[in-house]
Formats: C-alpha cells, sequence, structure tokens
C-alpha cells in the first residue's frame, strides 16, 4: 500500500515537508482510545522541553513509562505518537509520559538523548506532580525512541539516577556505524524504512563520523551494558534494524540484564504505528503491556 502511494522518499523532500508525512499516517493508528486524563505541559529548566501525560486512571501512586517517539531523530512529534501512548497506558496500567524532545538537525546530538534523560529525572524527581510511584519507572520508545530509551537507562545508571525498572525497546536503532547485518542487507530496500532513509536521519543527527560510535549514539558501542533495568526487546522481521537490535537484546544478555526479545513474522519497520490496520501492531502493544505489568509489578487490572 505505502509503495503504491508513490512520491518521493522522506529524504528526497525540503525538511518542513518531511515533518508533515506523519501526519498522514496517524489514522492509521487506530480509533483514539479515550483515557482517564491527558494533560500536556511544559518540563521547567534550561532546555523547556514539552511532554504529555495520559493517566489511565486518576488513582495516584501509578507506576510510570516514559516515552519517546521515533522518527529518525528528525521528524515526528506527540501528536505522531499519541495513539500508540493511548493503548499503552490503557493496557498496561501505567501513567505514560511523551516526550517532545528536539529534534535534528536543527539540535544535533547528544540534544535528543540529554532532553530524554533530563525528563525522565524530572519526572522522577517531581513524581508527586504526577501521581506517580518513583519506585516504578519504566522508559521507552520506537525506533529512535527505542535508542534513546536504553541511552536514558545508560545515563541513568552513570549519573547516579533515577532508578529505572524497566525498558522497553520496539525496534531500536542501536548501532548507526555500518550496514552489515543480514536484515539490512535483505530488507534495506522497498521495505519502507530503507538505507538512504537510515543514512539521511544519522546525517542530520550526528555531527560528525566519530559521534556515531559514542555509546550514547550507538549504544550497541558501549563496553559495560551491566546494571541497566530489564528490557523487553520487540522487533519486525522484514525490517532492517531487526538484527541490530536482536544483536543489542543479546549483548544485554550477556551483561547480566534480563532481556525478553519478541520478533513479529512478516512486519516491516513502524508496524507498531499501523495498529489501525496490521493486527500485530495492536498484539504489539498488548504485548508491551504485559512486559510492563510484570516489570513494573502492576497488580491492577488493565485500564483502571
Amino acid at each position: 500500500m505505502l509503495a503504491a502511494a508513490g512520491g518521493p522518499g522522506l529524504n528526497e523532500l525540503p525538511l518542513d515537508e518531511a515533518r508533515k508525512v506523519p501526519y498522514q499516517m496517524i489514522e492509521l493508528g487506530g480509533p483514539e482510545e479515550p483515557v482517564a486524563q491527558v494533560d500536556t505541559r511544559v518540563l521547567p529548566g534550561a532546555v523547556q522541553i514539552p511532554v504529555r501525560v495520559y493517566r489511565p486512571s486518576l488513582a495516584n501512586d501509578l507506576p510510570a513509562l516514559i516515552y519517546f517517539h521515533g522518527g529518525g531523530f528528525v521528524i515526528c512529534n506527540l501528536d505522531t505518537h499519541d495513539r500508540v501512548c493511548r493503548g499503552l497506558a490503557n493496557a498496561s496500567g501505567c501513567v505514560v509520559v511523551s516526550v517532545d524532545y528536539r529534534l535534528a538537525p536543527e539540535h544535533k546530538f547528544p540534544a535528543a538523548a540529554e532532553d530524554a534523560y533530563s525528563a525522565t529525572r524530572y519526572v522522577a524527581e517531581h513524581a508527586g506532580e504526577f501521581g506517580i510511584d518513583p519506585s516504578r519507572i519504566a522508559v521507552g520508545g520506537d525506533s529512535a525512541g527505542g535508542n534513546l530509551a536504553t541511552v536514558v537507562a545508560m545515563m541513568a545508571r552513570d549519573r547516579g539516577g533515577p532508578a529505572l525498572k524497566f525498558q522497553l525497546l520496539i525496534y531500536p536503532v542501536t548501532d548507526f556505524t555500518e550496514h552489515a547485518t543480514q536484515s539490512e542487507r535483505d530488507y534495506g530496500h522497498g521495505y519502507f524504512l530503507d538505507e538512504e532513509l537510515m543514512d539521511w536521519f544519522a546525517d542530520q543527527y550526528f555531527a560528525t563520523k566519530a559521534d556515531r560510535h559514542l555509546p550514547y549514539g550507538s549504544p550497541s558501542k558501549a563496553s559495560d551494558l551491566r546494571g541497566l533495568p530489564a528490557a523487553m526487546v520487540i522487533t519486525g522481521e522484514c525490517d532492517p534494524l531487526r538484527d541490530q537490535g536482536e544483536a543489542y537484546a543479546e549483548q544485554l544478555r550477556h551483561a547480566g540484564v534480563p532481556v525478553v526479545v519478541k520478533r513479529y513474522e512478516g512486519m516491516i519497520h513502524p508496524f507498531v504505528s499501523l495498529a489501525g490496520i496490521v493486527d500485530a501492531g495492536r498484539d504489539a502493544i498488548k504485548e508491551s503491556a504485559s512486559a510492563l505489568r510484570q516489570g513494573l509489578n502492576i497488580t491492577t487490572p488493565a485500564g483502571v
């Protein structure tokens, strides 16, 4: 369907036009699920960071998921991932805090990562304002957001907090240094996320080639992954990022981090955002929610 639509690739469009494209896909995420409360606010600080808070109920001391949207660090925002966040909040029972980090190329690496960490730290330190339990906080995201989620987990470990309990990594990009995996060779052309687009995203995000080798840019290059929170890694069979996500899961496992990996057969890169037309997208949200419930010790019924 996407191929039949034709037109130039995102990397062939002016930046402002490329950023409009994801809005055309919002409805493919399915209906806008009602949640108990949705609140958009701006976190104070040296960099003011907008967030959108989704509450599955009005109870206090709920667990929380700090969520970072995908989009290659260049496109997408709170609106484009609204459906995913609503689904995760309702199915998991978590307060979902979606973070509108600064985008490249206006803001190069490590701006997005620093924003993601700052937002996570602020929410943890002001848990009472958000009605959340500071001892039950997870980070998560899809694609570039999956990268940011595990980078934030690394930053929290390296910088003395906040304490995180779980990381949800949905087809994360973990290695910007080469195109050497089998899935990149098999699915790097003709499967939505192609090699040229991946290179374009990387060129927008990183100021130098050397930055791509830093662990906070390419998490797979970290020399030590010990002490990170338990993780779930979701991949799609026909996604060029499949193998690097699964390889990173294996690195976590070797470091003693509990990891569950789920590959969805036949799926292309953004399938979770296509939950309105792809059954596997809905299934992945449910499975993600189940992993969050286990990882954050959520015992109340989903949606309550």
